[in-house]
This record gives structure tokens, sequence and C-alpha cells, in this order.
């Protein structure tokens, strides 16, 4: 049975540094009829559920730590009874939301495989510091999480985050992608990698 992607997006909200907004989120999973993976966990698991149906999720695998992409995380970690991946960089973002329930560490370079398609793990740190992209070649897809959207990096104006850092990762790691690549983000709409490329010198400019 062929891998596929599929999509829900869910609503809530973001809280660091003593502030909240209101923020809508994507939920990517890749999959076939029997068994999934889910790319982050935002908002409620109800969703989610629905998205998965009757198959068997091996893993839930965080972009990142902040609330709003983690907050179903153990509720559905626990009901389907699978491992939560996280970058170990992100653990004090992690902390934040679950000050006990533990992640599996996952390491820049890792390849996970649902199926017979592998995700190729990216540590592209920058919105935070354990920041990972998920680079599927069989399908022509990278999950970039916050890293980067249609027409820019993510934000990188809060505490543990950093433009020079998130410019160098999205260059150096998602750049030098295909530029067919298609690009599904955290948040929006999806692009390409040919498609953002030509900004680069203007972000770097924008960090000087």
């Amino acid at each position: 049975m062929a891998v596929r992607i599929e999509h829900t997006v869910t609503a809530g909200t973001f809280s660091l540094d003593g502030g909240s907004w209101q923020v809508e989120n994507n939920v990517w999973l890749l999959g076939d009829d029997e068994q999934c993976v889910l790319v982050d966990a935002p908002h409620a698991a109800g969703p989610i559920r629905e998205l998965i149906g009757d198959r068997a999720l091996r893993a839930i695998v965080c972009t990142h730590a902040h609330d709003d992409h983690i907050t179903a995380a153990r509720e559905l970690a626990e009901g389907y009874r699978a491992p939560v991946l996280l970058h170990p960089a992100d653990e004090v973002l992690w902390r934040q939301t679950y000050p006990s329930f533990e992640f599996t560490p996952l390491s820049s370079g890792e390849t996970l495989t649902i199926g017979d398609v592998e995700l190729q793990v990216l540590h592209t740190p920058g919105h935070s510091p354990g920041a990972v992209s998920l680079y599927v070649p069989a399908l022509g897809t990278v999950f970039t999480g916050d890293t980067l959207f249609a027409g820019g990096p993510g934000a990188t104006g809060r505490s543990f985050s950093d433009f020079g850092t998130i410019v160098d990762s999205i260059r150096d790691r998602l750049l030098t992608l295909p530029p067919a690549t298609v690009v599904h983000t955290g948040h929006g709409e999806s692009t390409s990698i040919g498609a953002e490329a030509p900004h680069l010198a203007g972000w770097i400019a924008r960090g000087h």
C-alpha cells in the first residue's frame, strides 16, 4: 500500500514569554491504510484522532516543542501507545508544557520509516534550539514546522530563538534540497524549495 500525506488544521493558543496568541496549526500525517506517523500534535486530540482513524500510530514526531505543536502529544501518545520523538535541544521548551512526561530523543541524520518510505531528520535550529525538518525524498516533500514558511523564515523574536541561526539552517539544510521539493509548513500554505530560494539574500540582509 502506498504511503500518502494527509492533512488537517487545528486551532488554539501559543503561549511563551508571558504572552498568548490565537493560532491555527497544520497537522500532517504520513501513512497507508494500516499505519501512520504524525508530524506535530497541536491543540486538541479529537481532530487528530479523526485523521488517524483506526490505523496504528507508530510515532508522534515533533518539529519543535512550542506548546502549540505539542499540546495533544501526551494524550495521543498514551492513547495509541506511540513514542513522542523530539530533538533534545528543545527539552527546555518541552518542560514548560510537560514537566514530567518523557519524550524519545531524536537526532540529526536519523532516519524514520513508515511503510516503504523514509523520513530523514534534519536539525534546523533557529526558531527553537531543537527544531527539526523531516525530508521525505520518495514523496518529494519536506515538513519544516516553523523553520520555513511560504514567504520566509519562522519567527525568531522570542526566547530560545535566533534569526542568524534560522537563516543558516534554511540555507545549509533546506535550500540544498531539490527545487521541486514541496514544503509543508507548521502554519499556513505550503510552498516549494524553488519558490523560497530566491529570497535568501533578502533574509540575510534583514539580519544585518
